[in-house]
């Protein structure tokens, strides 16, 4: 099987050779074969690997199931997704849950999916058994996660958890605020501006302080999640000069958005940590051009359409999450050409980071002899716009509906398939 392009990302004009699912080989545009796509001037990039995924089943599939959320990744490009361990139940602290998760994804998946464990209180004697079972890292919360089956570490909680990690090069993944810094939302509960106050950068800022600190005396891997406080990236490049094993991602929605232009009453808009302002955002991208951010993924976080709260506008109560699986790449595309930069950059972040963070990197992420055949066919320059109808989430709520955004995925491949509606996933381990 060949597939061609005049923009094969990387090479140019070039012809991709696919044998069993993998790359055989990329070679010459003018290469033949008795099975052929020719892709024109369309761009084959590597599938996106979507890192930061809450598909929530079992236990909570009504908020969003295997089934609905890799439709939505095909959709959006996305080729691996690794899926969270909170909010399903049980949550997946446990090999027997991690097990229970691996059994709910049979005949349902569109694309690969990998799966992290859990961190919680009192586990850390079951981390090392659980990554010989396939998981790929663990994820744990320094505040409370929102859901009680999920409880968060404090400092020594987060000690034991390097501690037990150390020497197995599995990455310790962190909800960085720390509960001390965070405070109920008081005001006007539909008013943004409350519900920002309610978690300041300090409890960010102050958050990764410790994990760096934790991260060098433990001689284990961590990594920072979600980053939206640009107050962090003093102490990533501090980490960074001194050798420290702390990596950070950020999203779509903190590139995307800002604070400023977020109206009140539209809990849609609504995550934790926070959307900030304007000069956030930009110091973030900046923090990109600095590569101290490694990976962007979608924090794919899915609620019922109730319990957002859209009926009452009410941040306060609202659950805090947003859905942008299937259009993280377009939105990230979107602010990334307004800025100069090259596909080249995004697919790195968006590919061969989080691959690399989940410890996939040997298949996943990159186009090359011996990967798997993930592929994209993206075409930069045509846009679009965000509809309900064309989402493919189990519930269509996202902030990004009525956005207009830059770059459509025309196809895409896993293992050399056509994903969408074929079965052809499978769980991926290290």
């Amino acid at each position: 099987m060949i597939l061609r392009s005049r923009n094969v990302l990387g090479f140019g004009a070039a012809s991709i050779h696919i044998s069993n699912g993998r790359i055989d080989r990329i070679s010459h545009f003018d290469d033949v074969g008795d099975d052929l796509t020719d892709y024109g001037d369309l761009t084959i990039m590597p599938g996106v690997v979507d890192s930061h995924v809450h598909v929530n089943e079992p236990g909570r599939t009504e908020w969003e199931g295997f089934e609905t959320a890799t439709r939505a990744a095909a959709a959006g490009g996305v080729t691996t997704i690794v899926d969270m361990p909170l909010n399903s139940i049980p949550p997946t602290t446990s090999v027997a849950a991690l097990m229970r998760k691996a059994e709910a994804m049979e005949g349902k998946l569109r694309v690969d999916v990998a799966l992290w464990g859990g961190a919680v209180p009192g586990n850390a004697p079951q981390l090392r058994d659980m990554l010989g079972h396939g998981a790929v890292g663990f994820k744990c919360f320094l505040v409370d996660s929102g859901v009680p089956e999920f409880g968060n570490l404090d400092a020594d909680g987060l000690k034991l958890a390097l501690d037990a990690m150390r020497d197995t090069n599995a990455p310790l993944l962190v909800h960085a605020e720390l509960p001390e810094h965070v405070h109920d939302v008081t005001g006007d509960p539909r008013a943004y501006a409350s519900y920002l106050a309610s978690r300041p950068r300090s409890a960010e800022d102050a958050a990764i302080e410790l994990v760096s600190h934790s991260t060098a005396k433990s001689g284990s891997r961590a990594h920072i999640v979600h980053l939206s406080s640009a107050g962090g990236l003093d102490t990533l490049r501090r980490a960074r000069d001194a050798r420290i094993a702390l990596t950070a991602e950020t999203t779509p929605h903190y590139l995307y958005f800002d604070a400023e232009s977020i109206p009140d009453g539209a809990p849609q808009y609504k995550c934790a940590p926070p959307i900030r302002e304007h000069e956030n955002r930009e110091q973030l991208w900046r923090g990109i051009n600095d590569e101290l951010i490694t990976a962007i993924v979608s924090d794919h976080s899915p609620c019922t359409p109730e319990l957002k709260k859209l009926g009452e506008g009410n941040f306060a109560h609202a659950w805090g999450g947003i859905s942008s699986l299937q259009f993280a790449l377009p939105i990230v595309w979107t602010e990334a050409r307004k800025r100069g930069m090259r596909l080249e950059a995004i697919s790195k972040l968006m590919s061969e980071g989080p691959a690399h963070l989940a410890g996939i990197e040997h298949r996943k992420g990159k186009l090359a002899a011996g990967y798997d055949a993930d592929l994209v066919v993206f075409d930069p320059q045509e846009r679009f716009r965000v509809e309900p109808s064309m989402i493919e989430h189990r519930h269509k709520v996202t902030p990004y509906a009525g956005h207009e955004l830059y770059g459509v995925v025309k196809a895409t491949y896993v293992r050399g398939r056509l994903a969408g509606d074929a079965i052809i996933g499978e769980w991926i381990r290290k």
